[in-house]
């Protein structure tokens, strides 16, 4: 059980670690101006125009860094710094939002498979709260408690490990277009990439340490 705790306290610690970096480059960059002057909502529009996708929306959200591409509703939800923001910054969190709806838009294989496991893991990331505790205290009494969590954990854990290729290739496209149309050259072009460089890593976090945390269960039902 003391071996549970100290290691869900490391990853948690290695977490915010790396969100409070995340936290800083953001707002390093938000500080930067973008020299073609060009809001976040701007650039996201003319980048979705750019690749003919139609019918995605752009809102303005609420919150710090809340910003998300929601494929039911077909929106860009951008957070107000970033939409209404003319950084580089703005310009690469709008334009890596907009890297999603063109995945949605084309069918990006990773993304539609992840779509797929999106109920299963909302079950699975309920159960998993409830199940963990229980599991580590009567494992002995009931190594099926434990087994059940196993299961809950894998497919929360697979689905973190989907979620990486899917963020990787919408930083990707989004520099493709800040590149290719001019809007983000040189120091601008670097800063964007090291912003998003950052927000990739959050996602590889979570994903490492659902791994750690798996391997651990594995290893104590193993052990029983």
């Amino acid at each position: 059980m003391m071996g549970f705790y100290i290691i869900a306290g490391l990853m948690s610690l290695v977490g915010m670690v790396i969100s409070t970096r995340l936290k800083n480059k953001f707002k390093q960059y938000s500080q930067v101006g973008l020299s073609a002057n060009l809001s976040g909502a701007e650039i996201a529009r003319q980048m979705l125009d750019h690749y003919h996708v139609e019918g995605v929306q752009i809102v303005q959200g609420q919150g710090f860094l809340s910003d998300h591409y929601n494929p039911t509703t077909k929106t860009v939800s951008l957070s107000p710094d970033v939409y209404q923001g003319r950084s580089v910054a703005a310009a690469a969190v709008a334009a890596h939002e907009v890297g999603h709806a063109i995945q949605h838009d084309t069918s990006y294989a990773m993304l539609t498979l992840r779509s797929k496991l999106v109920p299963v893991v909302k079950v699975a990331s309920v159960a998993q709260q409830w199940l963990l505790m229980g599991a580590l205290l009567m494992a002995s009494q009931i190594p099926q408690l434990l087994l059940i969590t196993i299961i809950a954990f894998g497919i929360t854990t697979l689905f973190s490990f989907l979620t990486l290729p899917v963020e990787f290739d919408a930083s990707k496209r989004a520099m493709v277009y800040l590149d290719q149309s001019g809007i983000a050259r040189g120091g601008e072009y670097e800063g964007a990439k090291d912003a998003l460089w950052w927000a990739a890593m959050t996602y590889v976090a979570a994903a490492l340490s659902a791994l750690v945390i798996l391997i651990y269960l594995i290893l104590r039902l193993a052990g029983d």
